[in-house]
C-alpha cells in the first residue's frame, strides 16, 4: 500500500521518540511504501483533484541520517495512494483548519483520510471533553473574569489554560491566596476577548498526567504517565516531565472503553486521552504522541498495533 504522511518536514524527526517515526518503521516492515508532504503543499485547483507533491522515501536504520529519498517528487491525488495519515503536530490555527478542509475535499474524492479531517475539527483538544462530563473534574469554559473569580472561590486551587496551547504551554496554577488572579486572567483572556479553560486543581498530577492512547477505539494496556520534575507543575514531556509507563488501572480502562468507540466511529482512529487521577483532562486528536516510550518501557508494540488498525480501515 503508498502510504502518505502528511506531517512536518522529515529533517525536524527526533527519531528516537518521534511516534510517527514508529509509525513509518513498522510500515516499512510490512512492506507499504512510504511517502511525505507537509500541510503546505496540498492544494486544489478546480477541474483537478487535491493533490501534493510527493516524497517517496526508504528508512536507512541510522538513527541520525534516517531517511533516503526514492526518485523524483511526484505531483499526485491524494485519492491515489492507499491511505493519508494526518500528523502535523498542533497548533490548531487556521493553516492547520484549512488543511482539514482540503482533505475532506480529498476524501470526497475517494481519499482515505486518518484522522478523519472532519472529525479532527469538531473535537478540539481542550473541548472535546465537554461530552463526557461523567468523567471529568469540576471545569469552567468562559471569557468572563467574574466567571473565572467565583470559580476560585468555589474551588480555592485552580488551573487555567488557553484553548489553543499545547505541551503545557500558558498554563497556570492559582492557589488559595489568589495571588496573581487577575493578572493571569487578563494574560490569558486578553481582556475579555478569548475563551479560557479552568479546572479544579488535581493534586494526583504528582503521580503523572497519563496519557493513554485509544487505537480503532481499543485502548492500548499501558498508559504513558508525565510525571511532573521539580517545581514545575506541569508533567508534559516538553516541559522536562518524566515519562513512566504503567499499566491502564479499573477508572483507565472504564474510561477508554466508554469513550473510544464513540469517538472511533467518527474516524478518530487513532486518540490520546489525557487522565490526572481518576479524571479526563483533555482528548488529543491531532497526532498523539508517546508510541516510542510505551513499548521501550512495557514490550507493548503500539505502533504494530495502529498499523494493524489502519490496515483493517483501508480494507
Amino acid at each position: 500500500m503508498k502510504l502518505l504522511f502528511v506531517a512536518d518536514p522529515l529533517e525536524s524527526f527526533k527519531t528516537y521518540k518521534d511516534s510517527t517515526f514508529a509509525m513509518m518503521r513498522e510500515a516499512a516492515r510490512r512492506g507499504h511504501e512510504l511517502f511525505a508532504c507537509e500541510p503546505k503543499d496540498v492544494m486544489w485547483q478546480r477541474s483537478d483533484r487535491v493533490s501534493a507533491p510527493l516524497r517517496a522515501f526508504t528508512l536507512t536504520g541510522d538513527e541520525h541520517d534516517w531517511f533516503k529519498p526514492k526518485g523524483d517528487v511526484q505531483v499526485t491525488a491524494l485519492a491515489d495512494v492507499g491511505a493519508v495519515v494526518m500528523r502535523k503536530d498542533p497548533p490548531f490555527d487556521s493553516e492547520y483548519f484549512y488543511a482539514t478542509h482540503l482533505l475532506g475535499q480529498a476524501e470526497r474524492e475517494g481519499a482515505r483520510v486518518f484522522n478523519s479531517p472532519r472529525a479532527l475539527r469538531d473535537h478540539p483538544e481542550k473541548l472535546a471533553i465537554l461530552e463526557f462530563p461523567q468523567f471529568i473534574g469540576p471545569t469552567l469554559v468562559t471569557r468572563s473574569e467574574a466567571d473565572i473569580r467565583r470559580f476560585h472561590a468555589e474551588h480555592r486551587d485552580i488551573i487555567l489554560k488557553p484553548l489553543d496551547g499545547m505541551g503545557g504551554m500558558g498554563i497556570f496554577r492559582v492557589g488559595p491566596d489568589g495571588l496573581n488572579l487577575g493578572s493571569i486572567t487578563e494574560t490569558l483572556n486578553k481582556g475579555g476577548a478569548e475563551t479560557v479553560m479552568v479546572q479544579r486543581y488535581l493534586t494526583e498530577i504528582v503521580e503523572g498526567d497519563k496519557r493513554i492512547l485509544v487505537i480503532g477505539g481499543e485502548a492500548v494496556p499501558h498508559s504513558l504517565a508525565r510525571i511532573p520534575q521539580g517545581s514545575e507543575i506541569r508533567g508534559n514531556l516538553a516541559v522536562g516531565g518524566k515519562g513512566v509507563a504503567q499499566r491502564l488501572s479499573a477508572r483507565d480502562r472504564e474510561i477508554a472503553q466508554a469513550i473510544g468507540p464513540i469517538l472511533s466511529s467518527r474516524g478518530l482512529l487513532l486518540i490520546g486521552l489525557d487522565v490526572i487521577g481518576d479524571c479526563l483532562t483533555e482528548i488529543n486528536v491531532t497526532s498523539p504522541t508517546g508510541f516510542q516510550e510505551i513499548t521501550a518501557q512495557s514490550g507493548f508494540d503500539v505502533a504494530k498495533m495502529f498499523v494493524d488498525a489502519l490496515e483493517s480501515a483501508v480494507r
